[in-house]
């Protein structure tokens, strides 16, 4: 007698790009390879996560205003749960919780915004991201009781979670990312040493206080000792033209615009020192690329960044949105004063914890 197989709902309306669509493409690609499931995945559209044995239900419409989104979460949702076979697990890919059909519901929680502290300069540059911060933590509590298990990426966000939301931290998986990495060649340092600071204009990733101490540390060493190097170009967003009109005249601050993968591989080589004062990450990808060169890093000092940098060699912390204390580190790597760095040791998880998707799926299905 043939056994019936299980029937998995992933929800992920909302994913189109960054590390949330390579999050909802590992796991489709995951369950495409189990003959034992049926899988229904509920996306923006079929053609960002198209895999074998997968049936889709696009809802391209959910992405066009936040209204909307919460209608398709809320309501939209609900309703097509009843027209599918009951779920065994209704598994959302994205910080909401709908009010499904199903045997049991777990959700991905990726966004770290409301541990964040919004700034009246987060309001005046994007509003937008002051009130997903607020937004976010609305949407997490609601109806999260319904949630057999929550999945986060960091274990500071498993306590921050079950802190938030009075939710027992047994019941919350962390499943950090596994990265497939490039090998990083480490180029001899040139006579000019190279600070970089990989990232995207959002003025959630504090490129101001970067910018203000290589104002101050040009101040204090002359022109020609170093670069900043920021992958931006200062024309992509409100945030990015203020920043360009406050900074271009430093000579040590190179606007250098976004990096293909190559190239950045090849910033990572050429560079002397990353500069991470990201004030929100859920993870901070180039934190991991990078510290496989060996090189010093000067990261925020968030629990992000510590749980990221777990492993690496040389690590400095500078105090949240501190130029002067960011300065006195970037002067250290300047001089070769690097022995009050760091190393961070690897961090042991505390369980229940999920190093693959299939150590994931059997915690959330048979649990």
């Amino acid at each position: 007698m043939a056994v019936s197989k299980r029937h998995i709902v992933i929800s992920a309306v909302n994913v189109r790009k960054g590390g949330t669509l390579t999050v909802l493409k590992d796991c489709l690609c995951y369950l495409s390879s189990r003959k034992d499931v049926s899988v229904t995945a509920i996306v923006h559209r079929k053609s960002l996560c198209a895999y074998d044995g997968i049936e889709y239900i696009e809802i391209p419409w959910s992405a066009d205003s936040w209204i909307k989104r919460l209608w398709c979460e809320y309501v939209t949702l609900g309703r097509v749960s009843k027209k599918l076979p009951k779920a065994d697990l209704w598994f959302s890919l994205h910080d909401t919780t709908p009010r499904v059909r199903a045997e049991k519901q777990a959700v991905y929680c990726h966004t770290s915004f409301p541990f964040m502290k919004s700034s009246l300069q987060d309001l005046k540059m994007d509003y937008k991201i002051a009130l997903f911060s607020k937004l976010t933590r609305f949407a997490y509590k609601f109806n999260v009781r319904r949630n057999s298990y929550l999945v986060v990426q960091q274990q500071w966000m498993r306590e921050a979670l079950g802190k938030l939301l009075a939710f027992n931290p047994d019941k919350i998986i962390v499943a950090p990312p596994s990265f497939s990495f490039p090998e990083i060649g480490v180029s001899s340092g040139g006579c000019e040493k190279i600070f970089l600071y990989p990232s995207t204009p959002d003025c959630h990733k504090d490129f101001e206080t970067l910018c203000r101490a290589s104002a101050m540390l040009e101040q204090k060493v002359g022109k020609g000792k170093f670069r900043t190097v920021l992958t931006i170009s200062g024309n992509e967003n409100k945030y990015a033209s203020w920043l360009y009109g406050q900074f271009k005249d430093i000579f040590s601050i190179e606007f250098r615009g976004f990096l293909k993968k190559e190239d950045l591989l090849l910033c990572y080589e050429k560079a002397d020192c990353l500069v991470f004062p990201s004030r929100s990450e859920t993870w901070g990808l180039p934190i991991s690329e990078f510290k496989s060169t060996g090189k010093p890093m000067i990261l925020a000092d968030l629990p992000y960044a510590h749980e990221t940098s777990a492993g690496a060699r040389k690590v400095a912390f500078f105090s949240l949105s501190d130029s002067e204390d960011l300065q006195k580190k970037m002067h250290k790597v300047l001089n070769g004063e690097i022995e009050t760095f760091s190393e961070i040791p690897r961090l042991d998880y505390k369980k229940p914890v999920a190093e693959d998707w299939d150590t994931l799926f059997r915690i959330l299905l048979e649990s």
